[in-house]
């Protein structure tokens, strides 16, 4: 079993919170609102925003580390493309013009790991490896995270049904959420999904012009490809390095396949408000595993 300290530096990674054990009584956040946080940061930095609003947390800071990706960008045929070295992973200009400082602390959040973890359906994936065997949740293809220890999140009976996380067609399919990941270079199609042609350009645009970043949440059914994209940290607990991913499942109305494979995106519309953005990714992206693996 994964260590519960190991558990809350993981959360603590992603969320930018500094996160922290409860002896007892009800967890600060539960595991929505930490996928909500993972995705929200993410995006507004993106937008070029340097705070974000969110309840019982107030004001969180957005500047943090500089990105470090190991892998080229791609394109969607997965070719090298030439960016002239444009980090397309990086903090907007406005957030980078200052020098580069430490990252300021995130709020302090308690976390009730018997309320917050569901302990008896983690699963060690680490020495299993799936090869020709096939698994389907939602109807589609689930890639399962083989070389990756998964705690499970306490989601069971927390929603107005539990079909979402099951087997068979009605059931949500899984998606892992690789924290550096944006919109660059993706064009995404209608497949029996109608579009709007504005919003239909601007994807196009993100694809003519490649700095422009896409606008929304971007997560993939595939692990590996996630994994290029993941937080690493070291943790205090026991010296070692870990990468971390959360595997989520994803509501079929809201999210957009793109072009570009193994890419999936929940399209944030120019007008929605903080709100209705927070709104939006609730009703769209559903954790339920915390992943872990050794760097």
């Amino acid at each position: 079993m994964v260590d519960t300290a190991l558990c809350l530096e993981a959360l603590s990674a992603l969320s930018g919170c500094s996160v922290q054990q409860s002896g007892a009584g009800a967890s600060d956040l539960g595991p929505q609102d930490f996928v909500n946080i993972v995705n929200l940061r993410q995006f507004y930095k993106q937008e070029g925003f340097e705070q974000l609003e969110y309840p019982s947390l107030g004001s969180m800071s957005l500047r943090d580390e500089p990105v470090n990706h190991r892998d080229e960008p791609v394109n969607h045929r997965d070719e090298p493309v030439n960016l002239d070295e444009e980090n397309l992973y990086s903090a907007p200009a406005a957030l980078t013009a200052a020098p580069a400082s430490a990252p300021e602390p995130g709020p302090a959040v308690r976390v009730n790991p018997t309320d917050f973890f569901d302990r008896k359906f983690d699963y060690d994936f680490t020495n299993v490896k799936d090869g020709e065997k096939r698994f389907v949740r939602g109807g589609e293809p689930y890639n399962r995270p083989c070389g990756w220890r998964r705690v499970a999140l306490s989601v069971w009976d927390k929603y107005e049904s539990d079909v979402w996380l099951g087997t068979g067609s009605e059931a949500w399919p899984v998606s892992y959420q690789g924290l550096h990941m944006d919109g660059s270079l993706i064009l995404t199609r209608k497949q029996g999904i109608q579009e709007d042609d504005s919003f239909l350009d601007k994807a196009a645009q993100s694809v003519v012009y490649e700095t422009t970043k896409g606008r929304g949440i971007y997560s993939t059914p595939d692990v590996q490809l996630a994994e290029k994209h993941c937080k690493t940290f070291k943790s205090k607990t026991n010296g070692k390095t870990y990468k971390v991913l959360l595997q989520n499942r994803i509501n079929l109305t809201h999210r957009k396949v793109c072009q570009r494979d193994r890419i999936w995106l929940v399209y944030v519309p120019e007008d929605h408000s903080q709100i209705q953005t927070r709104a939006l990714v609730q009703e769209s992206v559903r954790p339920y595993g915390l992943l872990l693996k050794e760097a």
